[in-house]
């Protein structure tokens, strides 16, 4: 049986900043795939035995099961002893980037997404576009933050860095974003992510919630 359980699907960023963590740590897990896309998270089922929150990613370990992707991010860098802060100012750091990802970054791509890829039908044109111009800002954001550092919050990778990235590696006729186009500094950024041992992309990572395996 492996060390940790995360309850997610493919087609999840936020379920996939979990599974980058744990492979990026050389972790035991294992996915347990949510039928997102039939309705599992708004069962009762779910509500009553994973997560109140009706939402993945959930981590299982050792009796704890925990949900929100920050929580849990927190949670393994104390676990495993990787990408975590090293000072009590980098700590802080550290969440002043998680929560503007949260807030502001994952939030809005997340979201532009879905209406634009996923969703059936598709979302108004005029909201897609909103969130788009949002996910645009945060994106810029990001750019200038990163064309002056190798990492989120220096020269290292830490959980700040997992946590915006969930939603990086998705391609682009889902996303609608051209990282490498539109913002270099970005698409290098992930490029270092990816190139860290045992990395996998999110559809290698976790079970697809739209095309059987």
């Amino acid at each position: 049986m492996a060390d940790f359980k995360l309850h997610c699907f493919a087609q999840s960023g936020n379920a996939y900043k979990v599974a980058m963590m744990l492979d990026l740590s050389g972790a035991d897990w294992e996915p347990v795939f949510v039928d997102y896309f039939g309705g599992a998270t708004r069962g009762a089922e779910f509500r009553e035995g994973i997560s109140e929150l009706g939402e993945v990613p959930v981590l299982e370990h050792e009796g704890e099961r925990l949900s929100q992707s920050g929580v849990i991010l927190d949670y393994l860098a104390g676990q495993l002893g990787r990408f975590g802060a090293e000072t009590e100012a980098e700590r802080r750091e550290i969440w002043r980037w998680i929560l503007f990802d949260n807030h502001k970054f994952t939030s809005y791509f997340a979201t532009h997404r879905w209406l634009r890829h996923l969703a059936e039908p598709k979302g108004h044109p005029e909201v897609i576009a909103f969130l788009a111009a949002r996910a645009r800002g945060a994106l810029a954001t990001a750019e200038k933050r990163l064309s002056t550092r190798p990492f989120i919050i220096g020269d290292r990778p830490t959980i700040a860095d997992i946590s915006m990235a969930g939603y990086m590696f998705y391609p682009v006729e889902e996303t609608g974003f051209d990282l490498d186009r539109d913002f270099p500094a970005v698409a290098a950024w992930a490029d270092r992510l990816s190139e860290l041992p045992g990395w996998r992309a999110p559809y290698e990572a976790m079970p697809n919630g739209l095309v059987p395996a």
